[in-house]
């Protein structure tokens, strides 16, 4: 198997990308990994990391990058040979079985919509997020389609439900709509036609409206909803995470006492806590719906995330979600 990585995209690249394609192609056992990206570079990274690049990771030289600033079309016309354009070309020509890339949304979005191609009969992909609640919940779309129709939600509903069978080996799949009451009839038109769709939709395990404070508690293996409410939660209970710990932690500092029960007794558990709300634990995000793995990781991942994202473009690529899918969605 052989997972291509974008090694210049994202706040953190190369090194950071470089440094968690190494630590994946020591620690990931019969994998190959192709950095796409400026040679040059990225064995200065290898230099400055003191780290050899093994025999299994290859590299493709372009000097071209997509900024995260750029506009998404940028990548299909003026850096079309850009270390994003050419990766997803590697694997739409079967170079590589999954693509990893942690540069802008909006472009590995557009890029692999018109170079890898969607599944036949899905609309849009969607961005899917893991929620790191216990159990987890796969959050789509998480930002890639800030206007959605009905359809779009019952797709997304069918494409979450196999991804959540195969990679978590969820065995039959909780669907909710994210949406502001648990009612039949609340929302927007396009969530109550969207709740009727999956209310009748077979073989979709249907439990109703989620509303935003309930996700805490995984009311649902699989959240739908339109990508801008998708990606405000997503950034919230990022947030909400970072300050639950952190506030936590400062006030086991307090005084001596609290120091010491700290050291003694809650370090630990507390350190699992944060661990648990920690969502670069299950890797990037997969474009669900595409004919192909693409796995894109945020945008400031650091090694650990990269090296994440590349472990779950492995299980991505050795599940069968893409066939199951292919015949669910004819």
């Amino acid at each position: 198997m052989n997972i291509i990585v974008d090694a210049m995209g994202g706040d953190n690249a190369p090194l950071q990308v470089v440094k968690g394609a190494l630590d994946a192609a020591l620690d990931y056992k019969n994998i190959d990994i192709t950095l796409v990206g400026d040679e040059n570079k990225i064995r200065d990274c290898s230099k400055e990391l003191e780290m050899t690049i093994p025999d299994n990771i290859s590299i493709v030289h372009t000097d071209v990058v997509v900024e995260m600033d750029d506009d998404p079309m940028v990548v299909m016309k003026e850096k079309s040979e850009s270390s994003m354009a050419i990766g997803l070309k590697l694997l739409k020509d079967d170079k590589g079985d999954a693509f990893v890339s942690a540069g802008s949304t909006g472009a590995l979005h557009t890029a692999s919509t018109l170079i890898v191609r969607k599944i036949k009969g899905i609309r849009r992909s969607a961005i899917a997020t893991i929620l790191p609640f216990t159990p987890p919940i796969l959050m789509l779309d998480a930002g890639a389609n800030p206007v959605v129709t009905p359809d779009l939600l019952l797709q997304w509903a069918v494409v979450g439900s196999a991804y959540m069978k195969k990679v978590f080996g969820v065995k039959n799949p909780r669907v909710g709509l994210l949406n502001n009451g648990t009612e039949e009839h609340k929302g927007t038109p396009t969530a109550c036609e969207a709740y009727a769709w999956l209310k009748e939709k077979v073989g979709i395990n249907f439990v109703g409206n989620i509303e935003s404070k309930e996700i805490p508690n995984s009311p649902c293996d699989v959240l739908v909803t339109d990508g801008f409410t998708g990606n405000i939660t997503l950034k919230f209970a990022e947030g909400m995470g970072k300050f639950i710990g952190k506030n936590l932690t400062e006030i086991f500092k307090s005084n001596i006492l609290t120091k010491l029960s700290y050291l003694f007794f809650f370090k630990k558990k507390i350190k699992k806590f944060k661990k648990r709300l920690d969502a670069s634990e299950y890797g990037g995000a997969p474009l669900l719906g595409l004919s192909k793995p693409v796995i894109k990781a945020h945008g400031s991942s650091k090694a650990k995330e990269i090296k994440t994202a590349i472990r779950q473009a492995i299980e991505y690529s050795r599940s069968n979600i893409i066939e199951e899918v292919s015949r669910e969605i004819k």
